[in-house]
């Protein structure tokens, strides 16, 4: 569409400048064909972001003990964008944190991280972002649950710094193909922003956990989002996490 415009524009310049038997016809109407140019071409800088995107999500964790309850704990993860013609990493993070345990069902996990994004064309922003989340983990049954109760403290630029609380309940149950073992878990979290004083996001998590060793845990799940204050706000995800200990 964009090539249609201006040709169209470019020929329509052309006939007026050839247009020498009436001066001023000639310049009302060049003036007309930039006045179109231009307003098409700032159109076409001020499109909408889009509210939708398919993604890619991957995180890696690598615990090394420091000693019965304590970890250290380094993070990472890469996030791809595959919907709005746009191929490219959106989202790319790095960060460590201390893993707590305290007592038979409790974990706490301060963690600090550094984020970069990159969202759609020609938006770029980054974030330090400290975290503190405490998570209970009991067995019900032939169930586990889990509860996570997470509070964020987000220094953003070029937007405004943010406070969130997340709350994430979680229930596993293990099945078994052929032999191998696995556990099934489904997942729903929900946001609360403080900066616009409301709940701003859900994310729903249906997928599969693997161990393959004592030393490497894999995870494989689809993640649905919705958030209608961000851009791209409802996002379908395909997502990996690899847990490695050493």
């Amino acid at each position: 569409m964009g090539g249609n415009w201006r040709g169209g524009l470019i020929s329509l310049m052309r006939i007026c400048l050839s247009l020498k038997t009436n001066t001023r016809v000639s310049a009302a109407a060049l003036s007309l064909a930039l006045l179109l140019a231009c307003a098409a071409i700032s159109s076409a800088q001020t499109r909408r972001p889009p509210r939708r995107d398919t993604q890619v999500w991957s995180d890696v964790q690598l615990a090394v003990p420091l000693s019965k309850k304590i970890d250290f704990v380094m993070l990472g993860t890469l996030r791809l964008g595959l919907g709005n013609n746009f191929h490219h990493f959106v989202d790319e993070r790095i960060g460590m944190g201390f893993s707590f345990k305290v007592g038979k069902y409790l974990t706490f996990f301060p963690n600090y991280l550094h984020i970069t994004t990159h969202p759609f064309d020609n938006r770029f922003g980054t974030e330090e972002r400290l975290t503190f989340p405490l998570t209970v983990r009991f067995p019900l049954g032939k169930f586990t649950v889990s509860d996570r109760n997470q509070f964020e403290r987000r220094f953003r630029q070029p937007q405004g710094d943010s406070t969130r609380y997340r709350n994430r309940l979680q229930i596993e149950h293990p099945f078994k193909i052929n032999s191998t073992k696995f556990n099934w878990f489904v997942a729903d979290e929900v946001f609360y922003d403080w900066s616009v004083n409301d709940w701003v996001r859900n994310r729903f998590t249906l997928g599969a956990s693997h161990k393959f060793n004592n030393h490497f845990t894999g995870d494989l799940y689809y993640l649905r989002q919705n958030d209608g204050r961000t851009n791209p706000g409802d996002v379908h995800v395909i997502g990996t996490t690899f847990r490695l200990r050493m």
